[in-house]
């Protein structure tokens, strides 16, 4: 594979995960379209048999590997979605997968990788010391690493969700995802943009720990100190020896916001209560931005990439107690 991935690139992953990960649909919110005055569109990503678009990437990298690391195996450090998404991948596919997650890591999503067939790690209080770990069994161990978003072959399968999009609705002129180490981003940014050069690509992050954002403001992968979030599937850092999201980040996003706890919390709950999905942080952050920065949306083609739904009960009665809602009275 060349330095710079191309939109090839997106159509290869494409015909290498068919079968493991789904086509998801594209379904209109008439909900957000009409508050907003726009056409809302909804990426279902969610419906993964996972529960997350982690799958995508997960099945393209380890098809990319050779015989010998099949065998071998490979190693991961995740927030949790990656994790059991390249443990499904590599349970389908006969490839060993041990996954290293930090204490940070929510109960519900633990537990899910102690069911997935993982070779489960725990290891230190944030994921960027989670991530040494698993860069230590590498080496000690002779592990194929795997990034859950610094990879060519991960980045390309995400680019596939973009693709998807612009099948569907070739002239959306806004594309909203959540932003952690810019896997998503810069897959979906690569794709889009490609299709159509005037549409544009717009990240979010949680407003503690945004790292990809800070690391944007300075011009190079930053560290940032990682807090807990609604949105935990958006911690952890870049890495300082970014070679892949960053740079196309930098090319593919036209622009970044952060959003406050509450926001979050009221995006969850507009899911569950108009939309009838129950959806992690992550997930409803593009829907956040929109509210918390009164953007306006109007006359305009949206999509919003609805990431993954892998939430604890624990977690969702924290997001109405923020929001001011009562658990589940909208179903």
């Amino acid at each position: 594979m060349s330095k710079q991935l191309t939109l090839q690139d997106i159509y290869l992953a494409r015909r290498r995960i068919a079968g493991l990960a789904l086509r998801t649909p594209l379904v209109r919110s008439e909900s957000l379209s009409r508050r907003w005055n726009c056409e809302a569109w909804l990426k279902l990503d969610c419906l993964q048999p996972t529960g997350a678009f982690k799958l995508r990437g997960a099945v393209n990298a380890l098809l990319g590997l050779d015989a010998e690391q099949r065998q071998r195996g490979v190693v991961t450090m995740s927030t949790g979605n990656f994790g059991r998404a390249l443990a499904y991948a590599g349970q389908h596919l006969g490839i060993p997968v041990k996954v290293c997650i930090s204490r940070l890591v929510p109960d519900n999503k633990v537990e899910a990788l102690r069911q997935s067939g993982a070779d489960l790690v725990i290891h230190g209080q944030i994921q960027d010391e989670a991530d040494v770990e698993a860069r230590r069994l590498r080496d000690e161990q002779g592990l194929a690493y795997v990034s859950p978003f610094d990879d060519p072959l991960v980045i390309a399968g995400q680019g596939t969700c973009g693709l998807e999009i612009m099948e569907e609705q070739p002239e959306i002129d806004l594309v909203f995802a959540g932003l952690s180490g810019g896997g998503l981003i810069a897959g979906i940014g690569l794709a889009v943009k490609t299709i159509n050069p005037r549409a544009e690509v717009i990240g979010v992050s949680m407003n503690e720990g945004a790292a990809m954002l800070e690391s944007l403001a300075a011009g190079h992968p930053v560290q940032v100190p990682e807090v807990a979030s609604l949105a935990d599937s958006l911690g952890g850092g870049v890495g300082l020896d970014n070679a892949w999201s960053f740079a196309m980040t930098q090319r593919y996003m036209d622009r970044g916001y952060r959003v406050d706890e509450e926001q979050i919390a009221r995006a969850m709950v507009h899911f569950l209560r108009e939309e009838k999905l129950l959806v992690e942080g992550a997930a409803a952050v593009g829907v956040a931005a929109v509210e918390q920065h009164q953007l306006d949306l109007s006359g305009r083609r949206v999509a919003f990439v609805v990431s993954g739904q892998n939430l604890s009960t624990a977690t969702f009665a924290e997001a109405c107690r923020l929001a001011g809602e009562r658990p589940y009275e909208h179903l």
